[in-house]
């Protein structure tokens, strides 16, 4: 499982509509919702070493320095002695510069698909899921929107996951999330649907792109407000802590 939640969960349960009957959905998992008919192929930078890829940005710089006709005659003698040295290093381990470099967009082009293509299995199915709930805007017609994400943290203190691992949900029923990332489990109808709202969150504004759309039926939550405040308290010290490291051991103000 994707997270480990404790023991003591289904705290609460909603439904929509008084005396509704929700139907149970495919149980699906986040590894489920990437169309898998995109997600391998040849990625030539992902065979890289960690010291061939900086050589190569290396490589990158450099000619473009050299191109723009950039500084003093001294310096582009010493980056083009640097760039012929480069280059030559990267042909010992087999690497080809310039064709690595004119797969770029190819690359690219296959990362996306593989970050945004949903998986046509569940489409138009209802599924239950669960995730971290993290509350939205309501949309233009007023419905109470949230987002589900796959790890706590997402899209605050961490950045936001590809488009395919998130999912705005569109709440039918008298629930919303109470705090940012409430562990929650939906049953819904999912869609391909793909959005792009932006939000303000912890940290600031935030693209909130999403491949899925899900209409809840039923939200079962799975933790307590104990649990979170405990999370919440277990957060602040890695804040504090991330800080002290950034500041020596100082407070900000010393």
């Amino acid at each position: 499982m994707f997270f480990r939640i404790k023991a003591v969960v289904l705290t609460c349960f909603f439904c929509v509509g008084a005396g509704s009957v929700v139907c149970a959905g495919i149980s699906v998992d986040w590894v489920d919702l990437p169309d898998p008919t995109v997600q391998i192929f040849e990625d030539p930078y992902r065979d890289l070493t960690p010291e061939q890829f900086d050589d190569v940005l290396l490589v990158v710089r450099l000619r473009g320095r050299l191109q723009q006709n950039a500084g003093s005659e001294e310096e582009r003698l010493r980056w083009q002695e640097l760039l012929t040295e480069t280059e030559d290093v990267l042909a010992d381990d087999g690497v080809n510069v310039d064709w690595l470099l004119s797969q770029r967009e190819v690359v690219k082009e296959r990362r996306e698909k593989a970050a945004t293509a949903g998986n046509p299995l569940y489409d138009g199915r209802t599924v239950t899921l669960a995730g971290f709930a993290i509350p939205a805007p309501p949309d233009a017609s007023g419905k109470a929107i949230a987002y589900l994400v796959p790890e706590r943290g997402m899209c605050s203190h961490m950045p936001p996951p590809p488009p395919n691992q998130m999912i705005r949900v569109q709440l039918n029923g008298d629930w919303t999330p109470a705090y940012f990332h409430e562990p929650v489990r939906l049953t819904g109808k999912l869609e391909i649907a793909p959005s792009n709202h932006q939000m303000v969150v912890v940290d600031g504004l935030m693209p909130m792109q999403a491949t899925f759309q899900l209409e809840a039926a039923k939200v079962e939550t799975l933790e307590s407000r104990e649990d979170q405040l405990e999370w919440s308290e277990s957060a602040a010290k890695k804040l504090r802590a991330a800080g002290a490291r950034k500041t020596g051991g100082r407070q900000a103000s010393e």
